[in-house]
C-alpha cells in the first residue's frame, strides 16, 4: 500500500471497534496526540492528521484553507472506513474537524464530533490570531498559551520553525468563512481546560448552533493543551461517550 502521508497511526489496535480521528493546533503536528493515543483501551484506534507544510511533509506547501485541509484529510480517509470514524480537534484543529464532519456526512460516516479549546466556527477566530504580528507577539502568545517549555522558546531555531508554522497554518484560517447555518447532523461535544486563558464556557455555547444533534459542554483539568498532556482525564471521557455510542448504534441496528 502506498504510504498515507496524512494519518498517523501511533499504537495500532487489530480488534478496535471505532476510530478516533484527531486534528492538531495550528502549527501542531500529528504526534501532539500521542499521549492521548496512548492513554485509551485497546477496542479505541487513533489515528492523527499530519498537515502539510511540517516534519516530514516540510517540503509541501502550507493547505490555503481550512476547507482544503479537511478535504485532504477526509480523502486520505478513505484508507480507514472499515471502523466507525469519531473525530476530534484541538484549537484550530477544532475547525478542520467540523469542516471534515460535514465532508464525511455526505456518505454518512461519522458518529460524534468533539472540539476542545476552540471558539465555534461563527467566532471571529481572525481576532484571535498573531499571524500578522512580529515574531516576538506570536511568541508571547504561545507562551501565554502554555504548554511549550520556556527552554524552547529561548532557542532561536525552535522559535523559527514555531512561527513558521503559525503563520503557515494562520493564513489558512485568514481564508476561511464558514458557510451560513453550517452544520453537522452528529452529536457535539466540547471539551474545556478549567484553566484554559483563551477560552471560557460562555464563547463554547456558540458551538450549540452548529449541530442539529444533542450538543454538550465538559470541562477538563488543566490549561489550554490539556487535552494532549498526560493523565488529563480526556482518556476516559472520550471512551465513554464512544463505548456509548456504539452500543446505541448497535441497538438501533
Amino acid at each position: 500500500m502506498t504510504r498515507n502521508t496524512w494519518i498517523r497511526t501511533f499504537h495500532p489496535k487489530p480488534d478496535a471497534k471505532a476510530r478516533l480521528v484527531c486534528f492538531p493546533h495550528a502549527g501542531g503536528p500529528a504526534m501532539a496526540f500521542t499521549a492521548l493515543s496512548a492513554a485509551l483501551p485497546a477496542d479505541i484506534e487513533l489515528v492523527a492528521v499530519q498537515y502539510p507544510g511540517r516534519q516530514d511533509r516540510r517540503a509541501e506547501p502550507f493547505a490555503d484553507n481550512i476547507t482544503t485541509l479537511a478535504a485532504g484529510a477526509v480523502g486520505a480517509l478513505a484508507d480507514f472506513d472499515d471502523r466507525p470514524l469519531f473525530l476530534l480537534g484541538h484549537s484550530l484543529g477544532s475547525l478542520v474537524a467540523f469542516e471534515a464532519a460535514r465532508l464525511l456526512e455526505q456518505k454518512g460516516e461519522l458518529q460524534r464530533l468533539f472540539a476542545s479549546a476552540a471558539w465555534p466556527p461563527s467566532a471571529d477566530w481572525k481576532a484571535g490570531t498573531p499571524e500578522d504580528s512580529g515574531d516576538d507577539v506570536i511568541v508571547e502568545h504561545v507562551r501565554w498559551l502554555g504548554g511549550v517549555p520556556e527552554a524552547l522558546l529561548n532557542d532561536p531555531e525552535t522559535v523559527a520553525e514555531m512561527v513558521r508554522l503559525m503563520r503557515g497554518d494562520n493564513e489558512a484560517l485568514g481564508n476561511y468563512t464558514p458557510e451560513d447555518g453550517a452544520a453537522v447532523a452528529a452529536p457535539l461535544t466540547v471539551l474545556l481546560a478549567k484553566e484554559d486563558p483563551k477560552n471560557t464556557a460562555e464563547q463554547m455555547t456558540g458551538w450549540s448552533g452548529h449541530t442539529r444533534g444533542e450538543y454538550g459542554l465538559e470541562l477538563l483539568p488543566g490549561g489550554h493543551f490539556a487535552l494532549t498532556e498526560r493523565d488529563s482525564g480526556a482518556a476516559p471521557l472520550l471512551t465513554r461517550y464512544i463505548r456509548e455510542d456504539l452500543q446505541k448504534s448497535a441497538g438501533a441496528s
